[in-house]
């Protein structure tokens, strides 16, 4: 999917649309990328002179990413945050860094899912997490 695709099923909108393209593989896992833009509204105070990626934006990617293990409930479904797990971040992530994101699901009860996700820059990996995702009802 690119990133018109994303919007026909994702209610994020730019600036927050934060996916270039995404796809389930014949894995399970969802494959996402993400090119983080030359000059991104997040980086304007982080730092100046020295724009580093927030850490709660890579967390925000990856969940994303995570939209495509649930693509076919998101017509009559929102997916949205429940907590967030074993985050680490291992490498920075700066403007015009490509993104690779993987995410799977590892568990679900009722309409809670957790789901592992991973994003690398250039084969490092520079962020992970686990995330709980809850399917609501779209109003």
């Amino acid at each position: 999917m690119n990133r018109e695709d994303i919007k026909a099923i994702l209610p994020h909108r730019e600036p927050m649309l934060l996916l270039d393209r995404a796809e389930l593989g014949e894995d399970g896992l969802s494959h996402a990328h993400y090119t983080i833009p030359e000059k991104p509204f997040f980086c304007e105070g982080h730092f100046p002179g020295n724009p580093i990626v927030p850490g709660v934006i890579l967390c925000e990617i990856m969940a994303q990413a995570c939209f495509t293990l649930f693509i076919d409930a998101l017509q009559e479904h929102l997916i949205l945050y429940r907590g967030l797990d074993a985050v680490k971040f291992r490498e920075t992530v700066k403007p015009g860094d490509d993104c690779e994101i993987t995410a799977r699901l590892i568990e679900s009860k009722g309409s809670l899912y957790v789901c592992e996700a991973q994003l690398s820059v250039a084969g490092k990996r520079c962020a992970q997490a686990r995330i709980t995702l809850a399917l609501t009802p779209k109003q």
